[in-house]
């Protein structure tokens, strides 16, 4: 199957080069894209675009996310809570999650962000109440029928508030069982092959709901099965008081006791950190999801991106919907530029840097980024595509790419996960996106007005 993308106004690679194009045209062949080049191809295809009027870039990459909170946004009791104080409400509404309610939020957070430009994303699963193992499997189906390209984390909680921990007994599970079906999952589903559509990663879910001891096993796993760790650190002043109180260390200290700081890590947030903190994160080669939108929501506070930004690998999260109530890319980019300029001056970050971030960054932090994060000959072809004809886009042309960014972007007109179209003048191809919807909202509802 070959697909040919022509008469493109503006591309942005994000390459190497990090060439800007104008009057390009793409290759596809078999999702894997065979030619980037200027002026009138010389191309036969089985299916063209002519892509007149629009800025063409690669796939956004999504670094952290709780795709189950979808179902709990919005929620009046705690619209205006603190990190903890929001968990503890909102575990007591999680625990009644079920396969369906799994398998729905999972297409409808993916779409929703699909719709704002991401072509790869990750997920923290970290709830399995009452020992339902099976709410990972109904996850990756659903992510897989939507087209996504998908690295999710087998995330878990072991300590329960009679441990010392945060959740309630109902939502955690023995060590036991998380090391066993954290092997399980990954002998299942981690496919490390290029290309991969399905990578497998684990999640202890955060230093005050895993005991040292579940960190240290789950790291074993990680190097005897050569996947990548991710948690939750440094999100709030509340966890470095917890970290200090239980363990003796701040949080990045902590990890660095239990062997985690190392390059196959990421961790979200890491927004409560000092110079030292920054300086054993970069030289260890941790990762970074930045979350911004997430951070200002709970009042967490500004991590210092400007500080990491030539240090760390470092990429953006839309986090989960119950804490941003949104799973928009395009304000999540926008965001994290304009809140490091309120903290660090208005060259703190700027337009590229921030749309790096969105693309190459993510790619090197989920460590993919020999095949996605950018379009060059050779990568597997995520793409995505904004016609510069719309209203929000009048007047703001001088430069194209940055528009997406200074602007109101709205959403991608055009999203190409693997070579295969998904979003089309600005539609989701599935059919079922009204039933998803509406059942959604329906075990919404359903979830939040349960008294058990």
């Amino acid at each position: 199957m070959t697909l040919l993308l022509k008469n493109i106004d503006y591309l942005a690679t994000f390459d190497e080069e990090k060439r800007e194009i104008e009057g390009a045209y793409i290759v596809i062949e078999d999702g894997v894209i065979k030619e980037v080049g200027s002026g009138n191809p010389d191309h036969e295809a089985d299916e063209i675009l002519d892509c007149t009027g629009y800025l063409i870039l690669p796939g956004f990459v999504n670094t952290h996310h709780h795709m189950y909170q979808s179902l709990f946004r919005n929620v009046k009791e705690v619209q205006n809570a603190k990190l903890f104080d929001w968990l503890v409400f909102l575990y007591e509404k999680w625990k009644n999650v079920d396969e369906e309610a799994i398998y729905v939020s999972t297409a409808i957070a993916i779409y929703e962000m699909m719709q704002s430009g991401v072509t790869t994303t990750t997920d923290m699963l970290y709830l399995y109440p009452y020992g339902k193992n099976e709410l990972f499997d109904a996850e990756v189906e659903s992510a897989l029928k939507t087209g996504v390209r998908f690295h999710p984390t087998r995330g878990s909680m072991s300590l329960s508030r009679k441990d010392g921990g945060l959740p309630p007994d109902k939502v955690v599970q023995s060590e036991e069982e998380i090391i066993e079906e954290s092997v399980r999952v990954i002998e299942k589903y981690h496919d490390s092959r290029k290309f991969s559509m399905l990578r497998i990663a684990l999640a202890p879910c955060s230093p005050f709901s895993v005991s040292p001891e579940l960190m240290v096993k789950t790291l074993e796993i990680a190097e005897k099965y050569d996947v990548l760790l991710h948690t939750h650190l440094a999100e709030t002043k509340d966890e470095e008081k917890y970290c200090l109180e239980r363990f003796g260390k701040r949080p990045v200290d902590y990890m660095e006791e239990l062997g985690w700081l190392n390059p196959r890590v990421w961790f979200a947030h890491l927004v409560w950190l000092t110079d030292e903190d920054i300086e054993k994160l970069s030289k260890n080669d941790v990762g970074m999801a930045h979350c911004p939108v997430s951070n200002m929501r709970l009042g967490s506070g500004i991590a210092p991106v400007y500080k990491m930004k030539e240090k760390l690998r470092i990429g953006l999260a839309v986090d989960g919907s119950a804490s941003n109530d949104t799973g928009n890319m395009l304000q999540e980019i926008r965001t994290a530029m304009l809140l490091q300029r309120v903290k660090y001056g208005p060259s703190a970050l700027t337009p590229r840097e921030v749309l790096e971030m969105a693309t190459m960054g993510g790619a090197k932090v989920l460590r993919m980024d020999d095949y996605i994060g950018s379009i060059e000959v050779g990568k597997a072809a995520d793409i995505i595509g904004f016609s510069l004809d719309r209203l929000e886009f009048a007047g703001c042309l001088d430069d194209p790419l940055s528009s997406i960014v200074m602007c109101d972007a709205k959403k991608a007109d055009l999203v190409i996960i693997n070579g295969k179209i998904r979003i089309k003048e600005g539609r989701i191809l599935d059919n079922d996106l009204d039933y998803l919807i509406k059942r959604h909202n329906h075990i919404s509802k359903k979830l939040l007005s349960a008294r058990e």
